[in-house]
């Protein structure tokens, strides 16, 4: 492998969260009397920073509620939620992590918080094969902007054009090439209707990505 580092997004990358972002947003607007079905919500937040999601509903439903608040209520209630029903893993997610970090030094780039990931690589046992893990709470400009993945890069001390970021969304991505690096898409169902044209390469999993990986030399 020609890369010295390779940087794994969190959430739609190697966990399916999605459905629990989605009932912990549901359980926050509920007194509000707004719903969403899954699909309409996830393809539209999906990937989407969640106080900029607080900012869209809020002012799409004028809530009475600043968006902060309503990033924070979301969060709890999701790690109240993933400390009983952990996320499942993407398909391969736990393979590929193990056998990348025998390749090279991996990172976590992540919009969630710490409390939110941290957790679930912990159950996973994935957690101490991360040389480098980057959340929210480190970051003062999160995705799309190039923060997240300059941060991960210094720490891990490789310059951009010697490391691959893996994605699953515009927003990733979008901060993976803001930062120099080479970027790949893993799409999946929620975001894979979004425009990711900007990925140097696009897989239909984690173990294609893998395999293509290695064949680079």
């Amino acid at each position: 492998m020609r890369f010295q580092a390779v940087l794994f997004d969190f959430d739609g990358t190697l966990v399916d969260s999605e459905a629990l972002h989605y009932q912990s947003w549901m359980e926050v607007l509920a007194p509000f009397h707004i719903d969403y079905t899954e699909h309409e919500f996830c393809d539209e937040f999906s990937g989407v920073p969640t106080l900029e999601a607080a900012r869209i509903l809020k002012q799409r439903h004028q809530l009475t509620s600043s968006p902060s608040a309503l990033c924070e209520q979301k969060n709890q209630i999701f790690v109240a939620s993933a400390a009983s029903v952990f996320p499942r893993l993407m398909h391969f997610a736990s393979e590929v992590v193990e056998q990348t970090a025998k390749q090279c030094p991996i990172a976590l780039v992540t919009g969630s918080s710490r409390a939110e990931a941290i957790p679930v690589l912990k159950h996973y046992k994935l957690y101490a094969l991360f040389s480098v893990i980057v959340c929210k709470d480190d970051v003062t400009k999160p995705k799309p902007h190039p923060e997240p993945y300059l941060q991960a890069l210094n720490a891990l001390e490789v310059a951009p054009h010697n490391a691959v970021a893996i994605e699953d969304t515009f927003t990733g991505l979008t901060s993976a090439k803001a930062a120099g690096l080479t970027a790949l898409a893993v799409p999946n169902t929620h975001s894979k209707k979004q425009d990711l044209n900007i990925a140097d390469q696009t897989f239909t999993d984690l173990e294609s990505t893998y395999t293509w990986l290695l064949g680079q030399n």
